[in-house]
């Protein structure tokens, strides 16, 4: 499905860094969501590279694909655990347990799907704990994989995102 205009503007990063174009799945049974991300030379760091044909050939750089992961696990907190920024809620990676690059994403190339999975949360009233496994393909061929943990945090009115951590 295209994305919805309230997640775009939920998100706390804008287009430019939320880097999804369209929500292929979400599956409230197995707790996943998968995701598309198009692969173009304009990516953030991306574009930075200097590319070398045989050395050192355009790729999606492997920095912005662990923010990626972030943005699975924002789309995943606002479809399938209900979290809304605006409401007061803020994700932040807590821990990357384990993240292996598979293979290069090749740019230009075709659109990565990003599939998150939480396989364990943990909610309380102003905190949430997620614990996700992640795998990222471009055409078949798996790229990325994660095993990541996220907290959610809902901050109050006159707080920063700091103190919601005591």
């Amino acid at each position: 499905m295209p994305l919805d205009p309230v997640f775009v503007a939920d998100c706390p990063y804008g287009p430019g860094g939320l880097l999804i174009d369209e929500i292929l799945e979400v599956s409230p049974e197995e707790n996943r969501i998968r995701c598309r991300m198009p692969v173009h030379d304009e990516l953030p760091i991306t574009r930075e590279q200097r590319a070398h044909p045989v050395r050192h050939p355009r790729h999606v750089s492997g920095g912005l694909m662990v923010h990626v992961t972030g943005m699975v696990g924002y789309a995943h907190a606002y479809y399938l655990l209900g979290l809304r920024h605006a409401e007061g809620w803020i994700g932040y990676g807590a821990r990357i347990n384990s993240a292996r690059f598979h293979n290069l994403a090749h740019v230009p190339g075709e659109p990565l799907v990003l599939e998150g999975k939480a396989r364990q949360v943990r909610k309380g009233a102003t905190k949430v704990l997620a614990h996700y496994d992640l795998r990222f393909t471009q055409g078949g061929t798996l790229v990325y994989e994660g095993d990541q943990t996220a907290i959610w945090l809902k901050v109050a009115e006159g707080t920063v995102a700091e103190d919601a951590f005591d």
